[in-house]
């Protein structure tokens, strides 16, 4: 390549803002001479490589928006923990068709069983497909909903939520919600129905959901509309957190099947 056709070449990808094609063409041009690629064999390598990186930033803008307290992969989980897992269960998750049609995840288990790193990994997942997403524990989206009714823009908010692809929702049960917050929750799960998916985390069992939301008939009404479409895992054990401690939490926490 000539020094001044490159010099044209990294002036276009200014111009166009795609600094990574004038690097590529460069980088390729040899490789190309020598495999004796055809032109448009060359401009498909030297686009492809432009397209890739820009899905990999487009990827961690999403990830770091997320709002993830860690990263946390499907590939790092340990199975071995939790041999009633099925890999493949997982793994077909992980191609986001679940996302693709408005479906929703829910993860019941005791503390430390691995819900949350399942969350999260199946988010990070999402967020290379290119799906936008949003974490937070059930008492934080809480808390977001009701400075938004405070302030007159609920409607909005939830409308604005319905934009991203997967929100996820972690610790469902571990502080009880009044009337109010439960509701306000109910409008949530309600906005997205059909409309976009649902990653749900709680270490209790469906049938002490009304516990949790102060009112059996919401609850239910609830958990209709997340389980319609939804893909129910049960994880089981004592806490990997506390594995070798010679604690075990399963005692303290409810012995009933959590998807019952």
């Amino acid at each position: 390549m000539g020094n001044d056709t490159a010099s044209e070449i990294q002036y276009f990808a200014r111009a166009m803002k795609a600094p990574r094609i004038g690097e590529a063409a460069t980088r390729l041009a040899g490789q190309a001479r020598d495999a004796g690629w055809t032109h448009e064999e060359y401009l498909a390598a030297v686009l492809s490589r432009e397209v890739s990186a820009r899905e990999a930033s487009g990827a961690e803008l999403r990830i770091r928006a997320a709002g993830f307290p860690a990263r946390k992969s499907l590939e790092e989980f340990t199975f071995d923990h939790q041999p009633g897992l099925k890999r493949d269960t997982i793994a077909h998750l992980g191609t986001g068709v679940f996302l693709t049609e408005a479906k929703n995840v829910v993860l019941l288990g005791p503390p430390g069983t691995g819900k949350t790193h399942l969350a999260i990994g199946l988010g990070i997942k999402a967020a290379h497909a290119g799906h936008r997403v949003l974490f937070a524990t059930a008492t934080q989206w809480v808390a977001r909903l009701q400075a938004a009714h405070r302030a007159d823009r609920l409607p909005g908010e939830l409308e604005r939520l319905r934009r991203y692809g997967l929100i996820i929702v972690d610790e469902v049960g571990y502080i009880p919600f009044e009337q109010d917050a439960a509701n306000l929750f109910f409008q949530l799960v309600s906005s997205r129905y059909e409309h976009a998916s649902l990653i749900l985390t709680s270490n209790l069992p469906f049938a002490r959901w009304g516990d949790v939301f102060g009112d059996q008939v919401v609850a239910a009404a609830m958990i209709d509309r997340i389980v319609h479409h939804a893909e129910v895992i049960t994880l089981k054990g004592a806490s990997y957190r506390l594995k070798n401690t010679g604690i075990n939490t399963t005692s303290l926490t409810n012995t009933q099947n959590p998807a019952e």
